[in-house]
């Protein structure tokens, strides 16, 4: 593998960890600016608004640019945008900085991948992915527990700090390696991107990823406050808790994958989706006990995240089947609906605090996944009764050059 994958990597590090490790600061932040739980809770929502609405309006707009360029052009805003959370002097001022990265993030992810594939041979475009991709796991597995102990000792603004620092690396890395030179796809027509935006069967599982995502995040965005200030554990603890979380959660994405190849996307989610609700309304009881609420946070992790390969793979499949020529699109539009999901689930969270407790989190995020897992049942329905269909259609339509 070419050794400019490694920046690529160390990119997605970079960002997964900025995204997610605001979890375990929601607490330090709070009492530290001076405002309520929900209002640090929107640190969450708002970034993964700049995420869902970089992933497909900076991407076209930037489509005629030079990867390489707009590379190194979101690596350099991502960096921006970490320094002002850094120096961030009130709760305004950083949550127009979470915004900013979010949108730099947006962009890296669709574009990440296209970069990975034009830097190796074609039967090696899967694996190149992944390596990418690596990045992002191992992120929730040491990048944020280990930004969120620095937050916890050295104040959040340290956390930040880091990140920058990461990401500047990154991008020396990326001007350094990645060649000046890329494989270029041709940029999709605005008619075919409405095609993406507009198409039933599209929208559907787009619906599945941000619902299915949305129930997780309604109860995981306010997870910290919730090992503190329920089941009684002492706020250093909560680093190691989320490295358990993040180990489980790099198994249930190998797991889900290889669940999704062997079954099919359908599934194999509609099992995930299961399992995730039981787990979610579970923990709703086990939360006040910190051995059974660790073992319950060990099995979310593994199925929270584990519809993630699922889900990519269902929305290729059906954008080859229904708008070939925008598959990318459709990729990418499906990480704007993750994060759409995440807006949604810690809005909602920050909302349920407010007018009930923190117990009633997990139970309601439960409900949100059986919706997914309804969602999912109905896609699978479709696909099936067109499966039926297209023997008679044949039938009827026979092709005149036979």
């Amino acid at each position: 593998m070419p050794v400019a994958l490694l920046a690529l990597t160390l990119s997605a590090f970079a960002i997964g960890t900025t995204e997610f490790v605001i979890v375990g600061l929601v607490p330090t932040i709070a009492q530290d600016l001076g405002v309520n739980l929900p209002s640090a809770g929107l640190l969450v929502s708002l970034y993964a608004l700049g995420v869902a609405t970089g992933a497909p309006v900076l991407t076209a707009l930037t489509g005629r640019w030079k990867r390489k360029t707009v590379l190194l052009t979101i690596m350099g805003l991502f960096v921006i945008g970490n320094l002002l959370a850094w120096m961030a002097p009130g709760y305004e001022a950083l949550v127009a900085a979470r915004i900013l990265t979010g949108l730099a993030h947006g962009v890296f992810f669709s574009i990440g991948a296209t970069i990975a594939t034009s830097l190796v041979p074609k039967d090696r475009e899967a694996s190149a992915i992944a390596i990418m991709f690596t990045g992002l796991t191992v992120a929730l597995v040491t990048g944020v527990p280990l930004g969120t102990w620095i937050g916890q000792h050295l104040g959040w603004r340290a956390t930040f700090m880091v990140v920058a620092v990461l990401g500047l690396l990154a991008l020396i890395g990326s001007a350094l390696l990645v060649p000046r030179e890329l494989r270029e796809t041709a940029p999709v027509s605005p008619r075919q991107q409405l095609q993406v935006l507009t198409h039933p069967r599209l929208l559907l599982v787009y619906a599945m990823t941000a619902v299915g995502y949305g129930g997780t995040f309604v109860a995981f965005t306010y997870l910290a406050p919730i090992l503190e200030n329920v089941t009684g554990f002492a706020p250093g603890s909560v680093a190691l808790i989320l490295l358990v979380y993040g180990a489980s959660v790099a198994v249930g994405n190998l797991w889900g994958g290889k669940m999704a190849d062997r079954m099919g996307p359908v599934p194999a989610l509609s099992w995930i989706f299961t399992a995730l609700a039981m787990v979610l309304l579970v923990l709703t009881f086990t939360m006040s006990s910190p051995i059974q609420s660790v073992l319950t946070i060990l099995l979310w992790g593994a199925f929270a995240f584990g519809n993630v390969p699922g889900l990519q793979v269902y929305v290729v499949q059906l954008a080859e089947r229904f708008t070939p020529h925008s598959v990318d699109v459709a990729s990418g539009l499906n990480i704007a609906a993750f994060n759409v999901g995440i807006a949604f689930g810690s809005v909602l969270g920050g909302a349920i605090i407010e007018r009930h407790s923190l117990q009633d989190l997990p139970w309601i995020g439960a409900l949100i996944v059986l919706l997914a897992l309804l969602l999912t049942r109905f896609s699978g329905y479709l696909d099936r009764r067109q499966h039926n269909t297209l023997p008679n259609e044949s039938a009827a339509n026979p092709d005149p050059n036979l």
